[in-house]
């Protein structure tokens, strides 16, 4: 099997696409599953996780990947953001620490 396009999806997109290939055919154990879990955690409704996207997007300095882990994992503080970007190739000064900080927050 080869792998045409690579594209990262936010939980929140990836819920909506699962609940509707559940509508049209039943899901497989391991599809019923994935969709019970983002149900479960995914709380952002599409016009948050669009706005989220951009606003991420404005700081300049994460890249689509980075924002997408950013919007699933919804960092607390500036420790699980660290964690989050600890094997990235990213330099972040302590202010773009806290404006990707307060936009989780916005949206959280």
């Amino acid at each position: 099997m080869d792998i045409a396009e690579e594209k990262y999806v936010s939980w929140h997109d990836a819920k909506k696409i699962m609940e509707k290939k559940a509508k049209d055919s039943e899901p497989g154990y391991e599809q019923k599953n994935a969709l019970e879990h983002l149900k479960k955690f995914c709380k952002l409704t599409d016009k948050d996780a669009k706005a989220m996207r951009e606003e991420l997007g404005k700081t300049g300095k994460l890249k689509d990947r980075q924002i997408i882990a950013v919007m699933n994992m919804m960092p607390k503080d500036m420790d699980e953001l660290r964690v989050l970007f600890a094997n990235e190739i990213v330099s972040l000064t302590d202010d773009q620490k806290k404006e990707i900080l307060s936009v989780v927050k916005k949206y959280a």
